[in-house]
């Protein structure tokens, strides 16, 4: 008996991949999509700035980074994703958003074939942060969902703030 060409048995098609940067925070690692960061810079031209005056959710914004005349408003993930930071070395800076992330260290960057559902235990605030579950190397990671480090609102409300700033640094230069 001959098999017709059509029905041929085809390999399965290998998932595609997706690449990750692999960061910690204190003893905890996390996963984001490398097409959402930038660039990877050091900590050091950081500008402190206090953005939380009232506003408990801006707490997590402790600093401005700028380049080439843009501000990026600097994240900090022990305060996003509560909690402890051991010493805040790199800063990840987001590809579509005006912001970066403060974290202790990168650890590689990683192909990933499969994002799992976040289980039901993840009930709260962490279901908006986290696109889902991955395993690396044996090891279960988030994978951060970078449009929820800064949301568009709070973007808003820390640009007023700034240029609110701006303009109250003007008078007091020009009085």
């Amino acid at each position: 008996m001959k098999i017709s060409q059509s029905h041929t048995m085809r390999a399965p098609r290998s998932r595609l991949a997706e690449s990750m940067i692999l960061f910690r925070i204190g003893g905890m690692s996390f996963a984001i999509a490398a097409h959402a960061v930038e660039e990877i810079r050091e900590v050091g031209e950081l500008r402190e700035f206090n953005f939380s005056a009232g506003h408990e959710k801006l707490a997590k914004v402790k600093h401005i980074f700028e380049r080439n005349g843009r501000s990026y408003f600097v994240v900090d993930a022990a305060a996003q994703f509560h909690v402890t930071s051991l010493r805040p070395t790199r800063l990840l800076v987001l590809q579509h958003a005006p912001a970066a992330v403060l974290v202790d260290a990168i650890d590689c960057m990683q192909d990933i074939y499969a994002i799992q559902e976040l289980p039901s235990a993840f009930g709260g605030e962490e279901r908006g942060w986290y696109r889902g579950l991955t395993v690396i190397k044996g090891r279960v990671l988030p994978v951060v969902r970078p449009e929820a480090l800064l949301s568009k609102a709070e973007v808003t409300l820390l640009r007023a703030m700034l240029r609110s700033d701006q303009n109250a640094n003007q008078m007091v230069v020009t009085t």
